[in-house]
């Protein structure tokens, strides 16, 4: 579990414990079953994500709910990724790099699949430099999620599949692409973050 969870979790569980020391179970119950899920919730297992520099992994789980290719050299693709509060939601880096910069703006709370979310939606984006490209990640709050939480800072190395944040109850993440990236995946998989392989930088 994420430390972010720990609260949360313990929390519910101090609340439970007290009608439970007099009995009333019922009373009890709601709050075992509510710090329970929480538990599932921030839950961050571990995950072996391929060693291939030239890949870009997904950086969350979730269903790949919009997928754009780059029509021209010089522009860019875009994947979308629906994390549902079932879903992991631990954010991992796409690739190893440096990460240029954190960009964070307050906005709405749309449904996460809704398209004006991208523009409109609060959201934090990290551009993350490698040796061969550079990638944009984007953590987009959505209709549930009210707090985007990012644990790394400018000039801070990352490595593909590492963990740098999380957003809490239900969002999407998008990944922008360079035009030399081939895109290994469709509108409605199911991928993994960390494990997913979704582009593949062109030879």
């Amino acid at each position: 579990m994420v430390r972010d969870g720990i609260p949360f979790v313990a929390v519910l569980a101090a609340l439970a414990i007290v009608p439970m020391l007099f009995g009333y179970w019922v009373v009890a119950i709601p709050f075992l079953v509510v710090a329970a899920f929480m538990a599932f919730f921030f839950r961050d297992p571990r995950r072996t994500t391929p060693s291939d520099p030239a890949i870009v992994v997904a950086p969350a789980d979730g269903r790949v709910t919009r997928v754009r290719i780059a029509g021209r050299e010089g522009s860019q693709s875009l994947v979308s990724i629906f994390l549902s509060p079932l879903d992991v939601h631990v954010n991992r880096a796409p690739i190893a790099g440096t990460i240029e910069r954190i960009e964070y703006k307050s906005g709405r709370f749309l449904m996460a699949t809704n398209e004006r979310a991208r523009d409109e939606n609060e959201q934090n984006t990290l551009t993350i430099v490698s040796e061969d490209m550079t990638v944009k990640c984007s953590q987009i709050a959505g209709i549930l999620a009210r707090r985007i939480v990012c644990w790394k800072r400018e000039g801070d190395r990352v490595e593909c599949g590492e963990r740098f944040g999380m957003i809490k109850f239900g969002s999407r993440t998008d990944v922008i692409l360079p035009s030399t990236v081939e895109i290994l995946v469709k509108e409605g998989m199911h991928v993994r973050g960390g494990v997913t392989i979704i582009g593949k930088q062109a030879v």
